[in-house]
């Protein structure tokens, strides 16, 4: 017999951590302050996503997403029969709410690994990852420039190989940082620049050209959304690998960049997209002969997991941002998620699952 969606519950929660995440233009960090989904169905099977609120980002808040939750997502869901055929229709009645990207996203994934516990399958199997190890980057966030190089080092010794840098907001203290990262953490140690769209059609080809001088492997979203044909013009220089993230925050957004041709590589956020559109999402820039990575929203351990369980699909071949874990001070999980000389390994992550007192601890009102 079909189960049916009987529950399902918002728990939001807080954890500290080693040092602020700052970016862009007036963004910043300083916990993680996140909700996490869970998705119970008639058999008793359940599944667990979280949700991280990026006010700045996307406009949600932890009261948003309980809120939307509560009224929106879960009436058009509970009493539903899930299994593998009607879970498209119920991603597209979800779809009917506009925007609350994160809300949504976590919804679908929890769906989906509730379906595989009822199903008598990993999640891992569901999502058809193949991959036995993947290479993560870490973000490093805007800061003092001390205190950056000391998280720097910090995070290599955990075994980070690929650091994302946030540049943009003062070029020649970015260009200075990236020459004093490279300087005290070695050529083992590779780079790559996310301008948070803070550079200009008219410096913007000439600061990519110093990132690949500087020995950068690529630059995330380097100009506005808005400026789209000088995104298509700044791809076409091919002066470096442009990354596109805030300009595809959907199949739709994807399918207008790929008709531009405004990228190289697509940074995929399981925590915005879900599974269900991220796999469209996935098989279209494939086609399309374009490289993928797998991005983070700053996603605590069970994130983490989550969305390393998708970058284990064939095709997905550069650094994911599988790294934040190492930002956090205690997380919820039952076990360490560990790096091995920039690499996780799927094996020991594929079933962490929830830690019941972790979470009692950490849980908010």
């Amino acid at each position: 017999m079909t189960p049916t969606i009987t529950h399902i519950a918002t728990i939001p929660y807080r954890l500290p951590l080693h040092e602020p995440l700052a970016w862009g233009k007036a963004s910043v960090l300083n916990d993680a302050h996140h909700v996490l989904l869970r998705v119970t169905l008639s058999d008793g099977a359940e599944g667990w996503a979280e949700a991280p609120p990026r006010p700045t980002i996307y406009g949600e808040t932890v009261e948003s997403i309980r809120a939307i939750v509560a009224q929106e997502l879960a009436p058009r869901l509970l009493g539903e029969a899930l299994d593998a055929a009607t879970l498209s229709k119920l991603t597209a009645r979800m779809a009917q709410i506009a925007n609350n990207q994160t809300a949504r996203g976590a919804v679908d994934m929890a769906l989906h690994d509730s379906l595989a516990m009822s199903r008598g399958v990993s999640l891992a199997e569901h999502l058809g990852a193949v991959q036995e190890r993947l290479r993560v980057s870490y973000i490093l966030g805007i800061g003092e420039e001390e205190a950056v190089l000391a998280e720097a080092a910090r995070v290599v010794g955990q075994g980070v190989r690929v650091l994302k840098v946030k540049v943009g907001r003062e070029w020649e203290a970015d260009v200075a940082r990236i020459r004093r990262l490279h300087q005290s953490l070695g050529p083992d140690v590779k780079l790559y620049a996310d301008a948070n769209e803070c550079f200009t059609p008219e410096n913007g080809q000439a600061r990519l050209g110093a990132l690949a001088e500087l020995g950068l492997l690529y630059c995330e979203e380097p100009l506005p959304v808005e400026l789209v044909r000088e995104r298509a013009s700044l791809r076409r220089s091919d002066a470096l690998p442009v990354i596109a993230d805030d300009s595809t925050f959907s199949l739709r957004d994807l399918r207008r960049e790929l008709a531009l041709d405004t990228f190289h590589i697509l940074n995929i956020k399981t925590p915005r997209t879900g599974y269900t559109e991220s796999s469209a999402m996935l098989a279209l820039a494939l086609a399309a002969g374009k490289g993928v990575m797998i991005g983070s929203q700053a996603s605590t351990g069970l994130g983490t997991v989550r969305a390393a369980l998708f970058a284990a699909q064939p095709g997905i071949e550069h650094p994911s941002e599988l790294s934040f874990f190492l930002k956090l001070q205690t997380d919820l999980l039952d076990r360490p998620l560990t790096l091995h000389d920039g690499y996780l390994h799927l094996a020991e992550m594929a079933d962490a699952r929830i830690d019941p007192d972790r979470l009692k601890d950490a849980t908010t009102s």
